[in-house]
Parts: structure tokens; sequence; C-alpha cells
């Protein structure tokens, strides 16, 4: 399911557990996708059709420690641009969500993940889940760590709300993809799901 280089037992080891962390958190990943839609009425095998381990990843994260902090982001506020994504975070914080205008710290928990609805989520949805924005401050005397899950559907599978009227335009995720590519080169950042509402 997923591609490392070998360094040894070691590497075996840790490539056995991200694969374990990938198994469960694309279960648990389709399993919520699925009791989110049926809250909303929606009855599909959109995730079962289209959200398929290969066209979801992990991103293993390493924030080293910074005398600048917490002046310098580890990451940049953004919103992400997939369905769901799960998060693991060690004990050491740094993960900010904003909400009303204002940055709140999200306590570590040792014990449990952090769900993130994902642009594409937003837009299924019609607007009644938010894709949040978020960042991570650098870490001061120790260094962080992090393991994220982004569930996503393939390239071409088309994002439409099932409530209507609709507020965004059908999509596919490459569509989304490039036009992010294209606004963070034209004006430096992501203007997201913006560029797809229906005109009023």
């Amino acid at each position: 399911m997923y591609a490392f280089l070998k360094l040894g037992k070691l590497s075996e080891i840790r490539s056995s557990t991200i694969d374990a962390f990938g198994t469960t958190a694309s279960t648990l990943a389709q399993s919520l996708a699925e009791i989110l839609a049926q809250s909303l009425g929606i009855e599909s095998n959109f995730f079962r059709e289209n959200c398929l381990p290969k066209t979801s990843y992990i991103r293993m994260n390493r924030y080293p420690k910074c005398t600048l902090a917490p002046k310098v982001f580890g990451l940049v506020p953004h919103s992400d641009s997939n369905l769901l994504t799960i998060l693991y975070q060690d004990q050491v914080g740094g993960l900010q969500l904003m909400k009303d205008g204002r940055w709140f710290k999200v306590k570590p928990n040792p014990k449990a993940l952090i769900i993130n609805i994902g642009d594409l989520f937003q837009a299924l949805s019609n607007d009644v889940f938010k894709s949040i924005k978020h960042r991570v401050v650098s870490p001061q005397e120790v260094e962080r760590f992090s393991a994220a899950y982004f569930y996503c559907p393939s390239n071409d599978a088309v994002i439409q709300s099932y409530n209507k009227p609709a507020m965004y335009r059908p999509f596919t995720l490459r569509e989304y993809r490039q036009q992010i590519q294209k606004d963070v080169q034209d004006t430096g950042d992501k203007i997201g799901l913006s560029r797809f509402l229906l005109s009023e």
C-alpha cells in the first residue's frame, strides 16, 4: 500500500507500523464519511467507489525545535484540500484552529485522534460541515511529530452537493488541485472553494 526506503530491520518495523496506521485510518475515514453523509440524508456508495487506499496518503511530519517560536510556523495557516484528515499528534502540541477570527490551541491527547473536515467534504455537504483553517506553531524546546492520513477520492471523482440548491458547481479533485496550484502561483495563496461557488 505504501512505499518506503528499506534501511534494515528498523525500517521494516517502521514500515509495518505505518502500514497498520494507514489501513486502520482508511477504514475509520470511510466509516466516518458514510456516517456524516447519512446524517445529511445522503445514501450513496460514493466513498466506497471513489476513495480507495491508493487514492489516499499518509504524511509523517517532523517539526524541529525553533528558538524563535511561537513566531515561526511549522505549517502555515491552511485548510485541507481532501475529504477528511485523521491526525495523530504527540504530546508536544502546537496545532491551532481558527474560530471566529481567533486562533485556539488544540490540547494534545495521546489517547485521541483529531478529525478534520476537508474542503471536498464541505462541498459535498453544501457547507453543513466546514473545512476549518488550521496551522502549526513551531515548538520551542523539543521536536514535534505527527502522522496524518488524508482521505481522498480519485482525481476524476466528481464532487457535487447532494443537497439542493447546491452552493458549488460540480468539480473533480484534479480540477480543484489545478485551480489551487494556479492561485498559489498567481496570488501566493490558496483561494479554495470560493472559486467553485455557483453565482446567485
